[in-house]
């Protein structure tokens, strides 16, 4: 029975993301200064987005609409090349990292809240609503 397993695996795999989005941009932030760094850029929402139209749904009336299972559960970082911002051949934006740092760690801890929350209720279950 898949009870609860879509639920938590959405959440694991989105704290997955947004820790793997913390190291490019830690990454990017300790290479600021480096001749000839590319940063680094993961895309969260684009991941979110493909796990949340991975849950599975029940169509209880043809008029709603149907979720796609379309997941991968890949996690992708790519390098922004083509631009630089520095003379020594860098891209690395530190105002935008920094900006990027704080919006990813109010995710992160979004997504802990959450996952908090679903194991708080399934104790509460457990121990009978106590």
């Amino acid at each position: 029975m898949n009870l609860f397993n879509d639920t938590f695996s959405t959440l694991e795999s989105s704290l997955n993301m947004a820790a793997k989005k913390n190291s490019a941009i830690s990454d990017n932030i300790s290479n600021v200064d480096t001749p000839g760094y590319k940063a680094k850029d993961v895309a969260f929402k684009d991941v979110l987005n493909g796990e949340m139209k991975g849950l599975q749904t029940a169509r209880t009336d043809e008029r709603h609409l149907p979720f796609e299972k379309k997941s991968t559960g890949n996690i992708i970082t790519t390098r922004k090349e083509g631009t630089t911002y520095n003379h020594n051949g860098n891209n690395v934006d530190i105002d935008k990292e920094m900006n990027e740092l704080a919006k990813n760690q109010i995710q992160y801890q979004a997504l802990v809240d959450r996952m908090s929350g679903k194991f708080s209720s399934l104790k509460s279950v457990i121990q009978g609503g106590n």
